[in-house]
Order: structure tokens, then sequence, then C-alpha cells
């Protein structure tokens, strides 16, 4: 029996399908698999604002985030150039002055 996909609105693990439609008990929320299928293709990287990230964007960083394997912080107000977006659990990879290569999440970053 192949795996259910999580709710694409709350992430929640615990759909399940009735007929053509999947459902989420959590949020009630409701699609289909072609649906699902549209919106893997259209995905979009958004920052904690809402604005849609491109490649070659300059964002700045919204809050301190400690880096991992290492005693310090990336600030916040941080300006990083030139982001290239990729797939992952990280939506951003870039460099940044000081620390070197780095990823980053679209949510702890806004459009500069």
């Amino acid at each position: 029996m192949p795996a259910l996909p999580n709710c694409p609105t709350c992430n929640s693990t615990y759909t399940y399908e009735d007929g053509a439609l999947f459902i989420c008990p959590e949020c009630a929320h409701e699609w289909t698999r072609e649906r699902e299928k549209e919106e893997e293709e259209e995905k979009v990287i958004k920052d904690a604002n809402g604005n849609v990230l491109n490649d070659g964007d300059t964002v700045t960083v919204i809050k301190d985030l400690k880096v991992k394997g290492s005693s310090s912080v990336l600030k916040i107000g941080t300006k990083v150039k030139n982001i290239r977006l990729v797939d992952g659990d990280h939506d951003i990879d870039c460099k940044i002055e000081g620390f070197g290569a780095m990823k980053l999440k679209s949510q702890f970053v806004k459009k500069a």
C-alpha cells in the first residue's frame, strides 16, 4: 500500500483517502492527486513576509541564528547577496562574508 501524502496545508501525517480525495482530519483540507502534482510543479519559495524569492535576490536575516557546529551566531539584519534557491530542508544556498557557504531556511529571511 503506497504511503499517503502529508497535508499540504498543515503538514499533518494523519491524512486519509476517500475516493479520489485526500482529506486531513486535523484542518479539514481536501485535495486531489492531480492538485498535489500541480502544487509540486509550482513550488514557490517565499520569505517570512510572503514575498516570492528568486535566484540572485538579496535577503536580510530576521532572527539571530546559531551556526551549527560553531559557537558563532549569524546576527539579525545580516544582508545576504546573490542567493540560490535549492530543494531540500533548507531553501537557500548562499555565501556570507565572514562565515562562508551556508544554507538558510526561507522562513528566517526577508527580501531586501
